[in-house]
């Protein structure tokens, strides 16, 4: 269902996170050229290895991305401010107002072709039972980080309709792999001291997608023709619960899974009395308990993939089991770097 492409020059944002660094990695084993958007700050030993191409600057630097997507054949935008913390405002500066630079820029460019990642969390915060693309997002979102998400998405969907900028979106759910410094790390934390405790029974469905399964379908929806102008949900493809997951990491960690629980309904009133309190009180961390993670461990989070088998011929290389077991390894892995060089 794919274009041939040959070798493009592909402009990559987050290039040092998560996601960016496995589809630079990804891209530059297909024979494409990168070049990435870095801050002066950010650790690039990873990308200077493979030898990309830098451009200093960041999302708020407009000079900076009209350089980056000079000559540029794709543009992939997998930068975000992300937490499940902090104001409408802030967020709305990075993923929604630097985005539109960004897309201004691809525009008077010429691009090709524009991927932007978004998110499941744009959907409803409600239990979710198959919920395909034909649900509209949620205007009102349970935080700032996912009411810019929706924005950002809009605003993407609005450049393809009203500027024929050729873009396509993709939605991944819950983002695990190696290289995770945040999601896995915090998990395998809470795991190790006894803290975790899971929502209600722990068999609601998680959206989880390895982070090698969302870099083919965002080459899928670089590639295919049929992805311009559309959005697709990635997941793993399969129905994975909660306790099942989270279970698998505690096994590959050597730790025993995990069995405390708090009622559902106890959780929900935890969120919205320590949010107050924390809003009260201007804490610049999230409290233990809130709603964003009320949304990650309280809620069936089942997204429907059809389409993007379907129109993109998506099929994950990668199952959920054998993509844990290469994140916790890898997680492991680093844990024991520091103890070695140390001793």
């Amino acid at each position: 269902m794919s274009e041939k492409t040959g070798s493009k020059l592909i402009f990559l944002t987050g290039a040092t996170g998560l996601v960016g660094s496995h589809v630079a990695e990804e891209a530059l084993r297909r024979g494409h050229r990168v070049r990435a958007l870095v801050r002066a700050s950010s650790d690039t030993k990873l990308l200077d290895s493979w030898g990309v191409e830098k451009v200093y600057g960041d999302l708020a630097d407009a000079e900076a991305l009209r350089r980056g997507v000079e000559g540029a054949d794709w543009v992939i935008n997998c930068a975000a401010k992300v937490g499940d913390w902090g104001s409408l405002e802030d967020f709305r500066k990075l993923n929604v107002e630097a985005l539109r630079v960004l897309l201004d820029a691809a525009v008077e460019a010429g691009v090709e072709r524009f991927v932007h990642v978004s998110s499941l969390g744009v959907y409803e915060p409600r239990d979710h039972f198959g919920t395909d693309e034909t649900t509209t997002p949620a205007v009102n979102a349970l935080d700032g980080y996912t009411r810019s998400k929706v924005e950002a998405e809009a605003l993407a969907i609005t450049y393809f309709k009203k500027k024929n900028l050729p873009l396509a979106v993709v939605r991944p759910g819950f983002i695990y792999g190696e290289r995770d410094r945040t999601v896995l790390p915090k998990l395998l934390s809470a795991l190790r001291s006894g803290r975790f405790a899971y929502f209600g029974s722990g068999e609601q469905i998680l959206n989880c997608v390895y982070v090698k399964n969302l870099t083919h379908a965002i080459f899928l929806a670089a590639e295919s023709p049929g992805a311009v102008g559309e959005v697709f949900n990635i997941t793993d493809g399969g129905r994975v619960t909660k306790r099942e997951f989270v279970g698998l990491v505690a096994k590959l960690a050597g730790l025993k899974p995990p069995t405390r629980r708090i009622p559902l309904k106890l959780a929900w009133i935890l969120a919205v009395s320590l949010e107050r309190l924390a809003s009260l009180r201007g804490a610049t961390s999230p409290p233990l308990v809130n709603k964003a993670r009320y949304k990650f461990l309280g809620l069936n989070l089942d997204y429907s993939v059809e389409k993007a088998r379907r129109v993109l011929g998506y099929a994950p290389p990668f199952t959920t089991e054998a993509g844990l077991s290469a994140a916790v390894g890898d997680l492991l892995q680093t844990d024991l770097r520091p103890a070695v060089a140390s001793g």
